[in-house]
């Protein structure tokens, strides 16, 4: 039997970031990724977001990838929002994606900052956030 632990803390934007997850939205939607995750094998700790993105904590398997995680949870809420009507123009996420290792001794934090998105996105703007992200974690941008 194998052990792992890798611990993931992914985020994702709304296509040109358009504010489609008003907090009735965002909630369907996350429980949505939710149901879906455990159904595909993804071991999907924590996921909150604010009105254009959402943060998630991820413990990846032996034989996922960071590619085909992202491409289930994107790819396949965006067509079960449009299939559900939920938005008036046809939703999508943006592309690209951040993602960075978590050590296990930053979890706890890791999980209070996921729950707590609204109250931080009434004092930082996600640009802002994602600015300090990718230069504290030394993140460098990877072609499709």
């Amino acid at each position: 039997m194998s052990y792992i632990s890798i611990w993931l803390h992914c985020v994702w934007t709304t296509k040109n970031h358009i504010p489609f997850l008003t907090d009735g939205i965002r909630s369907e939607v996350i429980a949505h990724i939710f149901e879906n995750s455990k159904v595909k094998g993804i071991h999907l700790n924590q996921l909150n977001g604010y009105l254009d993105h959402l943060h998630a904590l991820i413990s990846l398997g032996g034989t996922q990838n960071i590619a085909e995680i992202m491409r289930n949870i994107k790819g396949e809420s965006s067509f079960w929002i449009n299939k559900n009507k939920l938005t008036s123009w046809k939703f999508e996420w943006q592309d690209d994606y951040y993602c960075v290792s978590v050590d296990y001794s930053h979890m706890k934090n890791l999980v209070r900052y996921i729950q707590n998105q609204e109250s931080h996105h009434a004092k930082a703007k996600l640009e802002e956030e994602l600015e300090i992200l990718i230069e504290e974690n030394g993140l460098r941008r990877f072609p499709d």
